[in-house]
């Protein structure tokens, strides 16, 4: 399976998710203002809290930068929201069972686990402007260290 990957000028793909409380997001409904999309393999998982937990500790500065935050992953909203409870994490957390929007952004498809080539979650975050526009496409990220670079991109660090 090729993936196709986006590019900093692209636009970014629109989307409509459920969110953990129920609720939806558009990223129409998110101009004007910029965002921060992270693809994650699976809630609650340790890698992927260590990552969620990030971008909470950076959530001020990011916002500050005019950044509103958004993991996705394919869990369902129950157990995002349960996800959000038990870490305390301060932004919505959008379901994609179907991954659709994976698909979209280039967030799924073969990559190496453990030397096997699997299909899946690929850890990837975009950046995207007030005007739709990527900023940033970072693919293939760990989930330690990876806010820090992603606030050096954006000159908060």
């Amino acid at each position: 399976m090729t993936t196709t990957r986006l590019e900093p000028g692209n636009t970014a793909p629109d989307f409509t998710l459920p969110d953990q409380d129920g609720g939806t997001v558009s990223l129409a409904d998110l101009r004007g203002a910029g965002a921060i999309l992270f693809f994650y393999p699976a809630a609650m998982t340790p890698g992927c809290t260590t990552e969620a937990c990030d971008f909470r500790d950076s959530s001020a500065p990011l916002q500050a930068a005019g950044y509103r935050v958004f993991g996705v992953s394919r869990d369902e909203p129950e157990k995002l929201r349960a996800f959000r409870e038990r870490d305390g994490l301060t932004y919505d957390l959008l379901s994609d069972p179907d991954r659709v929007v994976h698909e979209a952004y280039g967030a799924w498809g073969e990559k190496m686990n453990y030397g096997k080539k699997v299909e899946g979650v690929i850890r990837s975050t975009f950046v995207i402007g007030a005007d739709g526009t990527l900023e940033h496409a970072l693919y293939n990220v760990k989930a330690t260290g990876h806010v820090a670079r992603v606030r050096t991109l954006l000159g908060l660090d």
